[in-house]
């Protein structure tokens, strides 16, 4: 298994004093828009925040993302339902690849991540549409915190055999 896979954790503990640079922000959004999307629709748009004020505020209007009290950035991936063509109904599978591509371009750049929710929970949605001005029909889909980690946390996730159906 990939060593980037393997090392991969859900970080909650930041080194606040180290800056995630643009160059950095750029690799891990470049990585973001190489996921797959149905029909290549690529229903996704992108807010970077590196302002210390607005990465406290996400901090106080959702419950889970405390940790960007210590991150040094943060990626909203704002999803865009296609209401109006095919494929209608894949932006989650779709913005999910592309948050797992920021989460693995991290690890490759010695950057700690925690991919925290905002679809489908309707309070949480209201609140990053007002606080980034984000219309309908878009969805803020998940808040990503991003920095140098100041923790190791264990590894948790593990292959399960029983798990798996083989049809030969």
């Amino acid at each position: 298994m990939n060593e980037i896979i393997k090392n991969r954790r859900s970080i909650r503990k930041f080194k606040p004093d180290v800056p995630v640079t643009k160059e950095q922000l750029n690799r891990m959004l470049e990585a973001a828009m190489m996921a797959p999307s149905a029909c290549n629709s690529r229903p996704w748009e992108f807010i970077a925040i590196t302002k210390r004020e607005v990465l406290d505020e996400i901090a106080k209007v959702h419950p889970h993302a405390k940790m960007c009290e210590t991150a040094s950035a943060a990626i909203i991936i704002v999803a865009i339902p296609q209401t109006d063509a095919k494929p209608a109904g894949y932006y989650p599978q779709d913005c999910g690849a592309a948050t797992q591509n920021i989460l693995l371009e991290a690890v490759s750049l010695g950057l700690g991540t925690c991919w925290c929710g905002i679809y489908p929970r309707d309070e949480q949605i209201a609140d990053f549409r007002k606080l980034f001005n984000i219309n309908e029909p878009k969805i803020p889909f998940c808040v990503i915190a991003i920095g140098t980690p100041a923790e190791e946390p264990a590894p948790r996730g593990f292959f399960e055999e029983a798990k798996v159906r083989f049809v030969e």
